[in-house]
């Protein structure tokens, strides 16, 4: 198999999936372990990908490379990127035919509280990222630049926010002098990117004893009393599963991600998501329907989930381990957990938005993946990836407009 340049044997692919299996069943038991009502849950699998990077990266490599029959290349990034592309295909996918039906009567209803949100969010972190720089600067003194700084610094965000494109935008922005402190930041503050925001939207329910029950009631009466899917009676589905229909969402979401506008594009999340929303939210092509079934979307968005997961932690976890340091892993910290107390306590007291409304948007306006599915399973519905929807397209932009503003005024 042909792969970026470089051929993959039968034999590489088989050690590759047998490596990514493994982790996925030893992660899902650790994410399966309780601790006062909180768990890792599909996040586990993130841990064990990063233990796995960490600690046999090196092998990995090598038996890639011994089986591929070539040790003069490496192939494991390519390999994994491909792990980690398709998985967030099918999960951005799946999440945007789950919240399609309810998408326009929330987004209309709740504009202005979702924008606000994402805005509050990006802002915090921002914010966060400049105060992180200067100090940082200043503790450093002479032995490193300020554009070092806030080329370490800006990679540090966009890994607290977990975010690729602001990652590319930073890069970017930063220059090839500088690209590779902007990746190591970018790793290093990953993890606490990824389980913070999955650890925050369990344990505030937790510590509000909120009732999910009522909770839900509340989130249905924001998205205009209905959870349930427009009827397809009586249309055409052209395969029992829905697979064609996932397909071509799918499909026309890369292309629309790939355009560029004014330099800017939505990336294949951000294009993958659109499409989706639009196909569930008109669910049928005349008497066509072009809405897959929910079996299948579930299925797809926790599969996608775990793949992207593990393409992202494997390597994450040999970049963690190679360049960690103590204060910058604080800055991740801070990055990551004042934005998100900002936006809940802003939704909450200044929006009144419900419980759930409130973390979904916190979801989306943290650009955080595997939060939203964690969300899922806690609240027990499907309808808060509406509110991770209609605020994640204004994160979106508004972290790549940052970080390169950031980037800029310290360069």
């Amino acid at each position: 198999m042909v792969l970026f340049g470089g051929i993959l044997s039968v034999k590489a692919i088989t050690f590759l999936l047998f490596f990514v299996f493994s982790i996925a069943a030893v992660g899902y038991l650790l994410g399966r372990i309780t601790i006062k009502g909180v768990s890792l849950g599909t996040a586990g699998v993130f841990i064990i990908a990063l233990l796995a990077g960490a600690f046999f990266y090196k092998f990995l490599d090598a038996q890639l490379m011994i089986k591929a029959g070539d040790v003069s290349k490496s192939y494991t990034n390519n390999a994994l990127k491909v792990v980690e592309n398709m998985g967030l295909i099918l999960f951005v996918t799946s999440v945007g035919f789950i919240a399609g039906p309810n998408f326009i009567g929330n987004f209309k209803k709740n504009f202005t509280s979702y924008v606000m949100i994402a805005l509050v969010v990006i802002l915090m972190g921002g914010l966060s990222c400049a105060g992180c720089i200067i100090f940082d600067n200043k503790m450093w003194g002479s032995e490193r630049s300020i554009a070092q700084s806030a080329a370490m610094l800006v990679g540090l965000l966009s890994g607290s926010l977990t975010s690729t494109p602001a990652f590319s935008a930073a890069k970017e922005t930063a220059g090839e002098a500088l690209e590779n402190i902007v990746s190591v930041g970018h790793g290093i503050a990953y993890l606490y990117g990824v389980v913070g925001v999955v650890l925050f939207v369990q344990i505030i329910p937790k510590i509000l004893g909120a009732n999910m029950a009522e909770e839900r009631k509340k989130i249905v009466v924001a998205d205009d009393g209905s959870s349930e899917k427009k009827s397809l009676k009586n249309l055409i589905e052209i395969d029992g599963f829905g697979f064609m229909a996932f397909s071509a969402a799918a499909v026309l979401g890369i292309i629309l991600g790939s355009i560029k506008v004014f330099g800017f594009n939505l990336t294949t999340t951000g294009g993958c998501l659109v499409i989706a929303l639009m196909f569930g939210h008109f669910a049928r092509i005349g008497c066509i329907s072009i809405t897959p079934k929910t079996e299948t979307l579930k299925v797809f968005r926790e599969l996608g989930l775990m793949l992207f997961l593990i393409g992202a932690g494997i390597p994450g976890g040999a970049n963690f381990v190679k360049y960690f340091e103590g204060v910058y892993f604080i800055y991740g910290i801070i990055m990551t957990t004042l934005p998100m107390i900002a936006g809940y306590f802003f939704a909450k007291y200044v929006l009144k938005l419900s419980l759930l409304n409130n973390l979904g948007s916190i979801t989306g306006g943290m650009t955080s993946t595997p939060a939203l599915g964690t969300l899922i399973n806690t609240a027990g519905t499907e309808d808060v990836a509406s509110a991770y929807a209609s605020t994640y397209p204004v994160a979106l932009i508004s972290v790549v407009i940052v970080s390169k503003v950031l980037i800029m005024m310290f360069n």
